[in-house]
Formats: C-alpha cells, structure tokens, sequence
C-alpha cells in the first residue's frame, strides 16, 4: 500500500510477521481492524528457517504431562509449572488447528509422522520435511493475505518506539518508520511479536531481522524484562568459510546421526551419557570444550555431523533441504560429514508476560521469543519454540478492548528538522554506525558466548556502556527520541533513509548488548543456557529469575 492509502488508526498492531504474529494476527477476533507490520516481507522470518518442527502429545504412547515432565527437566528449575502445563495441554488442539488451516505435515499413512529431538522422552515432533517453518509461515501468510482488509499487512516497516497516553500510561500507539517517513500510528493494543535477538552474536543461525527489537523496545518503554542472560547456543551450525551459518536440524540426530571429531570418535559421551541427544546446552558445551582441547584455533574449528548412519531414503524424504544447501556449498551428506560448530539459536528470556499474553503495560502484549511466558526455563526443549507462538497466538482470540478517545493526531511534518547540515553530519556518522554495528556481535561473541567469566562480562559492559553515551550524541538519537506524537519526518532521500535503518537496528542492538552482559554479571551461577566458567555449578539460592525494569535488576523469590 502507498502513503495515501496507509491508515493512521486500527484497533490492534502487531509487530513482526513470524508464526507468532501471522497467528495472532488470525486469532484477533474480526471485529477489529488488525494491522500487520513486518520489518521486511511477511516470508523473511526466523519461524521460516524453522526446521526441526513443533512438539505435542498426540501419540496414544504419549501425554502431555510427559510433555510437561519434559519441559520442566530441560528448562533446569527456571520453567513456571503452570505456564508449561498450559502449554502442553492446549498443544493438541492448535496442531489440529494448523492442519484444519491447511499445514501440511509428513504422514505415515493416515497418521501425523512423529520424530524424536533431544531431551524428548517420546516421539512427539511433527514436521514438513526438514522445513517445517516454511510449511507453517506459507500457509498463515495465505491466510492472513485473504483477510485482508480486516488484518492489513503493512510490509518493510520499522517499529521505533512504544506511544503512551501521558495520563494513564496506556499504550496508545506506535511510533513507525515506514516508506521514507517517521509517522505515529494509533492503536488501542500492540502486540509485540518481533522474534529473537540472534545478531547481537557475531555466530548465529538468525536472520539479519532478528535484532532484538521488540525487547529494546518494551524496555526503554518501562515494561518488565526477565532472563535476557539465557541465550541458547544450537550445537550444529554449518560452518565453512564464506557459508551462512545454516542450522542442522536436531530431528537430524534424532534419526541417527552422530557427532564426530576429526579421529571420527562420538567425543559427546565423554559428557554427557545421551551423547548426541542430550540438551542442547550440554551438547554445545562439548563442543566447544573439546575444540579447546584438540583444536589450533578453537575460534574457526569445527566437528563433524555424519548423517551416513541414517538409511539414504531416510535422508531423502526427512532432510531434503538440509542436503541441498550442503551441496550449494560442495559437501556431499551421503559421502561425508557436515562441518558444524555451535552458533547463537534462541533467547529464552524476553519480556515479563501471562498466560494471555499481556505485560505490566496497559495495551502493551508479546508473543512468541519476544515474550518470557515461563515456558523455557533456563533452556528451551527442541521444537517447543513454534508450539508457544501458536498456543499463545491462540489466547488472542479472548481479545476485548476498552473504546478509549480514537481522535486522529493532527499531524505535522517536520521536513526542516532535516536541514543539509543535519543531512550532512548523519551522513558523517553513518560510518561510525556501521563499524558499531560490526563490532557489537564480536564483542558479544567474545564475552557472553557459550562460556562466560565476570572479568569478560564486566570488560565488555564497560565497552557497551561508553558506546550507547556515544550513540546518545548522535543527530538521529535526539531527532527522533525529541519527536512528539503528530510530529512526522520525511526522510527524503534513500541515503537518509538507509540510514535510519541502520540507526534504529543499531540501537537496539546496543541496548539487549547490554542488558545480556549486565543479567549475565548478575547471576553467579551456571544453568540451562547461561554457562559461567568463574562460577560452573547449577546453585540453589539462584533458583530465581533475574528481573529488569529500566535500570533496576533483582532477584525473583526462588522457585519451588
């Protein structure tokens, strides 16, 4: 849609065009006029690079108190038992819900094809071949596109920061670079649905979208954060020079294939008794504890993932995609193992919601990765990720706004804020910018990867610290952080433009930067996907969530 035919007012916003905001976005109930926005397409995701699949109970040898009991064993004493109950136990209805939708999952005959992940006690994981994410995003994008105009996908736009009613501390709005304008959009709710912050690692299986946006947002904004410190790190990336750091499905060694060094002994049990499918946390820690041992450089060494247990009819139905890219890349699954080391999956911490979904904001939900319903713990069990973007999408469905004053803003455009002296010096800047943006996921990768120490965390907190008071001084910080709502910027020119991008993904990454390294220092202990080599036994007094509120962090009371 162009400018004049964007509106300035809906009911709902939903912020990011994963599982988590498609199906939300479907769950409002259609009597309220939804839009939808996307930082680029409504098919650049990280749910669309999903693999592995989306656990429930529905074998007769299963439960979902097992599902539960897993669950709980994986997120290592952090997990709510009321949220994982919840989530398990409406895990049944919203996959029969997705296939209703049209998701077409592998069968075995007539019956749903189920595979085993890691840390899983039975077989409970549905999946489309090796692209299951895929299979899902396709068929809600279909779905929202036909409810058009009541759900109004607004593509390649840029949510900057939360709008409050000054009085009530209601969420109100947005305020959203889109199509070369700064402009303030009202809503009586916005959901957050903006994913994970895996480029704050210079390693990572993400993609370029997922910066964090929506925790930085909410935060700056006053909503309650918690658990940021637990990243999880996935064991098998592919890593060779000049590849991307594709993800090797867990499913893959569910169905047999084995981890190996480069004397192609299965070095895992050494760690851990379940070898290859033990947690995923345990399996990236012995990765890179082996490849300190035996490797020159551990920083660009890798292990070896050997698919050729697996039958090759197997391979060929079960990991279609994962053989084509490996052979974009000359690598041959049937003939050789896959170079693999860990690289930065999934953020369990996020921001502070219910069971339906909303935060200690007025207006103000998260859904899916952005969001910490209690479901992870300190480590997410495989394929559970897509399950709680689709059973608390679901809850949205309850959805009931209170009809507060809908007045349209009187907008200003404030082309003269942009003056060839302030286009200038944005400009000058602009460079600066993109080294920072370079340098964050270095640092990050060097000081808050898999294994962390407090003098590492302290150093690199000081490091980020003085680059957010830099970054503060810029000519876009104060131009945007001094607008007022109905106060609109035209941004002109496509280099200005592309510089705003930058800027806003830029400060965002700074900011989960920071309040990773400084949950991090905070908790002194080692748990789930927070390893801390100064401190590397799991204590019982940190039995607690780490919370953050503006600049407040405390302790939780411990958990039974």
């Amino acid at each position: 849609m162009n400018n004049q035919e964007f509106p300035r007012q809906f009911d709902v916003l939903v912020v990011g065009a994963g599982a988590a905001g498609l199906y939300t976005a479907l769950c409002i109930p259609q009597k309220y006029h939804v839009g939808l926005i996307t930082k680029e397409t409504v098919k650049l995701s990280a749910s669309d690079w999903a693999q592995g699949g989306i656990a429930a109970a529905v074998s007769p040898d299963d439960s979902p108190q097992l599902h539960v009991e897993d669950t709980l064993r994986a997120g290592v004493g952090l997990c709510s038992r009321p949220a994982v109950e919840f989530l398990a136990y409406h895990a049944p209805d919203c996959v029969r819900d997705l296939v209703n939708l049209g998701v077409t999952f592998d069968r075995r005959g007539n019956d749903l094809a189920l595979t085993l992940e890691a840390a899983h006690s039975r077989h409970r994981v549905l999946h489309a071949a090796d692209t299951t994410g895929r299979a899902v995003i396709s068929t809600l994008t279909a779905q929202v596109l036909n409810r058009c105009p009541q759900i109004q996908v607004i593509q390649q736009a840029l949510a900057l920061r939360l709008w409050h009613n000054p009085t009530t501390g209601q969420v109100q709005g947005i305020c959203l670079f889109y199509q070369g304008q700064v402009q303030w959009i009202r809503a009586q709710a916005v959901i957050l649905a903006t994913g994970g912050g895996g480029q704050v690692f210079a390693q990572t299986t993400n993609p370029a979208v997922s910066t964090g946006d929506g925790v930085a947002i909410a935060w700056r904004s006053g909503a309650i954060l918690r658990d940021l410190e637990f990243f999880q790190f996935h064991p098998t990336a592919l890593t060779k020079a000049g590849a991307d750091r594709f993800l090797i499905s867990e499913a893959v060694r569910g169905e047999g294939a084995h981890l190996v060094d480069d004397t192609g002994r299965r070095f895992v049990f050494d760690y851990h008794p379940d070898g290859e499918l033990a947690p995923r946390d345990v399996v990236s820690r012995a990765i890179y504890n082996h490849l300190q041992k035996t490797a020159t450089d551990p920083t660009t060494a890798n292990v070896w993932l050997d698919l050729r247990p697996i039958p090759e009819e197997r391979i060929r139905h079960r990991f279609p995609n994962i053989i084509q890219v490996c052979a974009k890349w000359d690598i041959d699954v049937f003939q050789e193992p896959i170079p693999v080391a860990p690289a930065a999956h999934y953020w369990m911490g996020g921001i502070l919601t219910n069971t339906n979904n909303r935060t200690n904001i007025p207006g103000l939900y998260a859904i899916g990765e952005t969001a910490s319903t209690g479901v992870h713990g300190a480590n997410r069990l495989a394929s559970n990720s897509l399950l709680e973007c689709i059973v608390f999408g679901a809850q949205m469905k309850h959805l009931e706004l209170e009809r507060n004053n809908t007045q349209g803003l009187q907008e200003i455009t404030k082309e003269s804020l942009l003056t060839e002296t302030v286009t200038a010096k944005i400009i000058r800047q602009n460079e600066w910018v993109q080294e920072l943006r370079h340098q964050i996921p270095k640092l990050m990768w060097q000081s808050a990867g898999i294994c962390r120490t407090q003098t590492q965390l302290i150093k690199a907190q000081a490091i980020v610290e003085k680059w957010r008071e830099e970054f503060a001084e810029l000519e876009f910080t104060s131009l945007i952080n001094g607008l007022q709502p109905g106060e609109n910027i035209d941004c002109g020119t496509e280099e200005i433009t592309s510089s705003l991008k930058l800027w806003a993904e830029t400060e965002n990454l700074l900011d989960i930067a920071y309040l990773i390294l400084k949950s991090a220092a905070y908790r002194t202990e080692s748990r789930g996907g927070h390893y801390r080599q100064d401190y590397p036994q799991t204590d019982p007094n940190w039995q607690a969530h780490t919370l953050i509120q503006h600049q407040k962090w405390w302790k939780s009371p411990e958990l039974d």
